[in-house]
């Protein structure tokens, strides 16, 4: 059964840095997209990051150049996804979820929020 679980949120400055972690407890397949997304009180939940398995990626405007996301390059499935965030603003601030689905179909879209599988959220908070 697949389990998604997020880590590496927490507290930081303006301009501070933070990794974010998901792993499929199972680890016993590999997914066709995996992507980050964050949700704010109030809004709809926003697609911040994408990696498809061919290894394209697609990035929400706001976090061009400052966010990067990745898999365990050693590995030739895609069960693990980082989120690296540099230059954090405060309305980076959110609960950030890590999505995975079998198919790569509609990965790098942005509208795009159908995903089979969810995390439980990791709590990111920017402050001025």
């Amino acid at each position: 059964q697949v389990r998604l679980v997020e880590s590496g949120g927490g507290s930081v400055q303006a301009g501070g840095s933070l990794r974010l972690s998901c792993v499929d407890t199972d680890r016993a397949r590999s997914f066709g997209c995996m992507a980050w997304f964050r949700q704010v009180a109030g809004k709809e939940r926003e697609k911040v990051a994408a990696l498809r398995s061919d290894g394209r990626t697609r990035y929400e405007d706001s976090v061009k150049g400052r966010f990067t996301v990745s898999n365990d390059n050693a590995k030739s499935i895609l069960d693990i996804l980082y989120l690296e965030m540099n230059n954090l603003k405060p309305e980076d601030t959110g609960l950030y979820y890590c999505a995975a689905d079998h198919s790569s179909a509609r990965c790098l879209e942005s509208g795009n929020v159908n995903f089979e599988y969810w995390g439980q959220g990791t709590q990111v908070s920017v402050s001025s």
